[in-house]
């Protein structure tokens, strides 16, 4: 390729994924993002968006100086504002909690056996003060049994604990439990729940709730699949996953008696989602985003890429509970890892 020619391609490769990565960052940040195409995006792997970045970046050293300044720009973006790097900084604060929570996908102790040992190593390895789990249906009391393989799980967790399990929820506490409900995220004629607890710790009282919200796995394998055709699923997708949050937003809002706050699941949305915003304007902070360093992924690695690319497990607090520290687990229990964080539910306001 004569020297103009592959100059022009590099300069063309800059531009191509300079531009878009700049647009990008600008709407990651930018209120309200609520166009369902922004947020089919944040689901996309991150290597799709970081790998044209290095190549350009490779490209533009036979550029000038400023192109190789706009290379390194974009490419500062995506693994800045793009993939979600977090650089947090602890509070201060008394009263220790440390808050785990894990969508441990219990079903898939029926056909893997060793599924049981490694949720149990990874639970006991953290030593959450308090666990809340999802799709947690073979722990429950409800009409689902506990099935053999979780039968040690199941007894080793609950031990001397204080336990609220219904529908696909347990909590499990070292501190008392009170007043504990199911709370309704039905959209569209489809039931669907979330648990509602106060923990009395140390003499604070925390309000808990544990929400599952609506996998976007089916909408995203629509759009993945159909392309144009099933845009419509993924907005349809979209549009549920939203409402359900703005239901449970508004039964936050509600509460009669406000106390220290604690909002944590699989909420099945990255922080810059719409989805998660709606509760973050609850006057609610990512743990993770307070006080955690990097980027914290809870979902991936059982898909074919195997590594973990999407951050969509939270645990969410009120200002008035400070974060120490904040990280997600190790991935061998669950297609998710969970999210750790260290509380302090009397936080000192600098």
């Amino acid at each position: 390729m004569p020297r103009s020619w592959s100059a022009w391609f590099a300069r063309l490769a800059v531009l191509l994924v300079a531009l878009p990565a700049a647009l990008l960052a600008i709407a990651y940040r930018s209120e309200p993002l609520g166009s369902w195409w922004l947020e089919l995006l944040q689901y996309v792997p991150y290597p799709a968006f970081l790998a044209p970045a290095l190549f350009t970046l490779v490209l533009s050293w036979r550029l000038g100086w400023a192109w190789r300044v706009v290379a390194a720009s974009a490419l500062l973006l995506i693994v800045t504002v793009i993939m979600g790097l977090v650089i947090g900084r602890a509070d201060a604060g008394s009263v220790p909690l440390r808050m785990m929570t894990y969508n441990i996908k219990a079903y898939r102790a029926d056909t893997e056996p060793l599924i049981a040992d490694a949720l149990m190593r990874e639970i006991e390895q953290r030593q959450p003060d308090l666990l809340v789990m999802q799709d947690a249906w073979a722990l429950s009391d409800g009409k689902h049994r506990v099935a053999n393989d979780l039968t040690p799980v199941a007894e080793s967790l609950f031990a001397g604990r204080h336990v609220y399990a219904r529908d696909q929820y347990v909590v499990v506490s070292r501190h008392p439990l009170r007043d504990c409900h199911l709370g309704d995220l039905s959209f569209r004629g489809q039931p669907h729940r979330y648990v509602r607890c106060t923990v009395l710790a140390d003499g604070v009282e925390v309000d808990l709730v544990t929400a599952h919200l609506l996998s976007p796995r089916i909408g995203l394998n629509a759009a993945r699949r159909e392309g144009p055709d099933g845009i419509e699923d993924w907005q349809r997708n979209f549009d549920d996953r939203l409402a359900q949050s703005r239901k449970l937003a508004a039964d936050i809002a509600a509460s009669p008696r406000p106390r220290p706050l604690i909002v944590a699941g699989d909420l099945n949305a990255p922080e810059t989602s719409p989805v998660i915003r709606t509760l973050l304007a609850r006057n609610l902070r990512d743990a993770f985003s307070s006080a955690g360093f990097g980027y914290g992924y809870t979902l991936g690695h059982s898909l074919r890429l195997g590594i973990s690319f999407l951050r969509i497990d939270h645990i969410l607090v009120s200002p008035e509970i400070g974060v120490v520290g904040a990280y997600a687990g190790g991935k061998d229990g669950s297609e998710h890892r969970p999210v750790i964080a260290d509380l302090l539910l009397r936080r000192e306001r600098r």
